[in-house]
């Protein structure tokens, strides 16, 4: 069984997979490499196939699972910032995770705590550190949980939905997951590019 193989997880396990996946990705930091949007997409084509198919999910439970993970995940995670983090800034043993607090700091300052944790969702790995970067840098919950349940709801069912649209506009587009997976992948992967070329800009010119 591969964890990086969205369609073979939801062949196996469902709804129930999907849950599992999404919760782990945006609520623990050992989930940063689990495939949460091609996993959202290829849910969302598997909805669109036949009922009769054996890879056919129904829509309803690919909505729900993806909602709910996506969301009970965050808040864990954050949960889980504001218990434990703040000591991670008093490690001097760590240097980079402290860096990365302050680095996350400097982004929430900068966008605001709304804009932030919402397009973190958009953002591979970026939305598995977040949620509990946000609980350690004191992000008031209230707010975090008005902002991530927007991020999240318009991540899960937006992916998913998109992916549920084509299927249904391209008859036997099950046949072509392999392919439309890997472009899903890619697409996912620009905005952390586009982040790293950004950061060594930055570092060059300090």
């Amino acid at each position: 069984m591969s964890l990086l193989d969205p369609q073979h997880l939801l062949s196996s396990f469902g709804a129930v997979g999907l849950f599992v996946i999404l919760f782990a990705e945006t609520g623990l930091l050992i989930g940063f490499f689990l495939p949460g949007d091609s996993l959202l997409f290829t849910a969302g084509l598997l909805a669109a196939t036949s009922a009769t198919s054996a890879a056919h999910l129904p829509l309803a439970q690919v909505l729900v699972a993806g909602a709910a993970g996506a969301l009970l995940g965050a808040q864990v995670g954050y949960l889980i910032g504001r218990r434990v983090g703040p000591a991670l800034l008093d490690r001097p043993d760590r240097p980079k995770l402290q860096a990365g607090v302050r680095r996350a700091q400097a982004v929430l300052d900068r966008y605001g705590h709304g804009r932030a944790v919402v397009l973190a969702r958009f953002i591979p790995v970026v939305r598995t550190l977040m949620n509990p970067l946000a609980g350690t840098v004191g992000v008031p919950a209230g707010r975090f949980a008005l902002w991530q349940v927007v991020g999240g709801l318009v991540w899960s069912l937006g992916v998913t939905l998109a992916g549920y649209v084509l299927g249904t506009r391209i008859p036997g587009i099950d046949a072509y997951l392999l392919p439309i997976i890997a472009v899903v992948v890619v697409v996912s992967l620009v905005p952390v590019a586009v982040e790293l070329v950004k950061a060594r800009r930055e570092a060059g010119r300090s």
